[in-house]
């Protein structure tokens, strides 16, 4: 019975010490990026902010030439429920999708503008938690 527990002992050590020899030799890859960093500005995008992603900056000029846009919600009245943005007659404003690589839904990015054409933009990365404001320099 004694020789029989040494053995398992001993397996069990030979096991463990497999395992940590292997993760020594393991290259760990980079941290994908997701969500509202998962894209750098466009450098050829002139005149949007600098904390905008590429995919903001594209549906925003989808916005401006009034389409087509991926998503069937894309242009939907905005309720402001949180009550973060300034407060507005129901219908002021629209929201807009902005895609997320990786994402198999509409993620979490969203352009809203205000006003009908457009006279104010706000983006959020954090689904409605927060929203910067964007100055569109023409």
């Amino acid at each position: 019975m004694a020789r029989a527990l040494r053995i398992v002992l001993l397996a069990l050590a030979a096991l463990m010490l497999f395992q940590w020899w292997s993760s020594r030799n393991e290259v760990t890859p980079e941290p994908v990026p997701t969500g509202a960093e998962s894209s750098a500005r466009a450098p050829s995008a002139p005149g949007y902010p600098d904390f905008l992603p590429t995919e903001a900056i594209e549906t925003l000029q989808a916005i401006e030439n009034g389409g087509p846009f991926p998503y069937e919600r894309d242009g939907v009245a905005f309720q402001n429920r949180e009550r973060l943005l300034p407060e507005r007659p129901r219908g002021y404003y629209r929201e807009y999708t902005v895609p997320t690589p990786g994402e198999n839904d509409r993620g979490a990015r969203r352009i809203v503008t205000g006003g009908n054409p457009p006279e104010v933009y706000y983006y959020t990365a954090d689904h409605y938690r927060s929203f910067r404001k964007v100055e569109i320099r023409r």
